[in-house]
């Protein structure tokens, strides 16, 4: 297998920046960790890579109201949760084998790894919320399926 290079987003709330589409150039795949706000950002994003999208606390209606809450996304052979709020976190990541958890919801970025398991919140690329930077993350799958997260600001 060969390393891989994914493009980490949320709580876009209807806004995608053009500099989102400068800095998720060239990934494989795009997950959109939910509060995406309009169906078109998927579209928009879909034309860059792949994207597997959730549902957040605000997408009630539309098209974004169909995405699923929860995903299970599988990458050269590791396992990923991708939920919108980690505190609808029900299961234990490490018990049911996934190698990572990615949440937005918070705004706020954050990597952390508990029980050998990547917790990975890229923070907010939408409007900017209070002082918090405005980021997005990368999740880097080495050739022997090792993770690593990366946070990356925008403005």
């Amino acid at each position: 297998m060969k390393p891989i290079k994914i493009g980490v987003v949320s709580d876009t709330h209807g806004l995608l920046r053009p500099e989102v589409f400068v800095s998720l150039a060239g990934v494989e795949r795009i997950l959109h960790l939910g509060d995406v706000g309009d169906a078109a950002i998927l579209d928009a994003l879909g034309r860059i890579a792949p994207v597997t999208a959730v549902r957040g606390n605000i997408d009630n209606s539309g098209e974004c109201a169909l995405l699923p809450e929860v995903e299970v996304v599988e990458l050269q052979g590791v396992s990923l949760y991708l939920l919108h709020s980690i505190d609808r976190l029900d299961l234990d990541p490490a018990a049911a084998g996934f190698a990572a958890v990615l949440y937005g919801h918070s705004h706020k970025a954050e990597i952390t790894r508990r029980k050998g398991v990547l917790y990975f919140n890229p923070g907010s690329c939408g409007p900017r919320r209070f002082k918090l930077p405005v980021t997005i993350g990368f999740l880097h799958i080495a050739a022997d399926g090792a993770l690593e997260a990366e946070i990356a600001g925008l403005s």
